[in-house]
């Protein structure tokens, strides 16, 4: 995906998507694209709210639509008779290549995803190249020793995000390696969102 789609992206949602990469898509046009993007004031219906709520996961966790529906159908499976929709976060947002970018391993999650599709990450000590992997509490991922190196010295150096609290680096002063500490929840999702229209979403669709 070129650089000016994801900024296309994030100005027709009206926000920035961490996931995506390199802040400032809205800095100079914080309207949406187009002709008369900076003349639309219309309402959203509640269809386009949650479709946008929807379309933040997919373009933010660089997700196709029917990877989203199948987290959204393991949700439910695991989380019976209970809040699915925080259980989707949780799975989401522990997703090996979303994990990498968290530790900030890479810049951006689809850099993430190349990372360990080229089999740069270690997880518990075995190379893992799948990116939809999903990582379990007390899971140990680490960076290759090549990986390790100037690969991404720029952005462990200068993260695009703080570490968040389910995560934890192996030691003080190490940026190469660390642990999942807990379930991640709603308050973890890097930006503005909204997760009951992303329920009532799929709900309405039978999924």
């Amino acid at each position: 995906m070129s650089h000016r789609t994801k900024w296309k992206m994030q100005r027709a949602l009206g926000l920035e998507l961490p996931g995506l990469g390199k802040p400032g898509a809205l800095e100079k046009r914080n309207y949406p694209p187009g002709q008369h993007g900076r003349d639309r004031k219309h309402k959203i219906s509640e269809f386009g709210a949650q479709l946008r709520e929807k379309q933040k996961l997919i373009f933010h966790y660089g997700l196709r639509e029917e990877q989203l529906r199948r987290f959204v159908r393991v949700a439910k499976r695991v989380q019976q008779g209970g809040n699915w929709a925080e259980a989707l976060v949780g799975l989401l947002e522990r997703r090996l290549d979303n994990v990498v970018f968290r530790l900030g391993f890479a810049r951006s999650i689809a850099q993430a995803r190349q990372l360990v599709s080229h089999g740069h990450v270690l997880v518990n000590g075995k190379r893992v190249t799948i990116g939809s992997y999903v990582l379990r509490v007390g899971d140990f991922i680490r960076l290759t020793e090549k990986a390790g190196g100037e690969m991404t010295e720029d952005a462990r150096t200068s993260p695009r995000l703080n570490l968040p609290s389910y995560l934890q680096f192996a030691a003080e002063g190490t940026n190469t390696h660390g642990t999942v500490l807990s379930i991640p929840g709603n308050e973890h999702i890097p930006f503005e969102f909204n997760l009951r229209q992303v329920a009532e979403y799929y709900a309405k669709r039978g999924v």
